[in-house]
């Protein structure tokens, strides 16, 4: 199971204001409809969200740079009216905003991060740095296919202080004798956490849930991925593995699986759990990074 999130959205009822900001890739101006219906859709569930103004990319991906990227999302922790702060960007920038934060501040405040793929980056340095914690998750799934669904669950969870986001359906890979683990969670996107290695934003492993999703790649770039996991010692230390989707292995069916590749590298010891419902997935949940997941 994963813990209730024991009022960590206390602060955040009905009429409260969120904090939007862009730290990876600027958005599109031609996805300027759908920021406008995101906006509807929060007001509409009780909430009043105020965007950053680095939402939209300038200059190719750039909204601003890393630092002015940063200033925006740490405005947001220092305003007194805003109540959570919820990243709507991914791709490839995010990593360049973390010398830029006051983690001291991030620290004292009450306010939770939420955000997803490469905001891996942003969610675990805050952890490393801070021992706080934040949610894997990309509230635009509220515009989708699965929308309606995302919607109550979001509503229930932030607003009405539910667990319904988090509650998550998994089963062990492992043997019968390992089919147990507890930890404090740390990583997302396979890739986009590897972007820490070897920095001081990269989480403490020992004794952590490690949790690995990915979106695009194939049976070799999660090969190199998880060789550079391995040569950084990550499954000596560990505790447990919690496998997400792997979209475009699991779209075209890669062989061997992830599930066969990880083993590979985790050997037949470390208790590995499998759910879909964590992931790049319109369908996907939440999870807290920098809590604990017991079984």
């Amino acid at each position: 199971m994963i813990d209730k999130n024991e009022d960590m959205f206390s602060m955040i009822t009905s009429g409260s204001k969120i904090g939007i900001v862009c730290c990876s890739n600027g958005q599109k101006k031609e996805y300027s409809e759908k920021i406008r219906r995101l906006e509807e859709i929060l007001r509409s569930i009780g909430l009043q969200p105020v965007f950053s103004d680095y939402i939209y990319a300038k200059e190719d991906v750039f909204s601003g740079t890393g630092e002015e990227r940063a200033r925006a999302l740490m405005d947001f922790y220092r305003d007194d009216e805003i109540e959570g702060i919820f990243d709507i960007s991914g791709g490839d920038i995010a990593n360049g905003t973390l010398p830029y934060l006051d983690y001291d501040v991030i620290a004292d405040s009450g306010k939770t991060f939420w955000g997803y793929s490469d905001l891996t980056t942003v969610i675990n340095a805050i952890y490393a740095k801070t021992g706080k914690a934040s949610v894997l998750y990309q509230i635009r799934n509220v515009l989708y296919d699965y929308g309606a669904q995302q919607i109550e669950d979001f509503r229930n969870t932030v607003i009405n202080h539910t667990d319904d986001l988090f509650r998550i359906d998994y089963k062990f890979i492992s043997s019968e004798k390992s089919k147990a683990m507890q930890g404090i969670v740390v990583g997302g996107n396979i890739r986009c956490f590897l972007k820490l290695a070897g920095t001081e934003y990269m989480p403490d492993l020992n004794d952590k849930i490690l949790l690995l999703e990915s979106y695009e790649g194939t049976v070799a770039r999660m090969e190199t991925y998880l060789c550079q996991l391995e040569q950084l010692g990550a499954f000596r230390k560990v505790a447990g593995i919690l496998l997400g989707t792997f979209t475009e292995m699991q779209e075209k069916n890669a062989m061997p699986s992830i599930e066969t590749l990880i083993r590979k590298f985790a050997g037949k010891d470390l208790p590995i759990a499998v759910t879909g419902q964590i992931g790049h997935g319109t369908d996907a949940k939440g999870i807290w990074i920098g809590r604990e997941f017991r079984q």
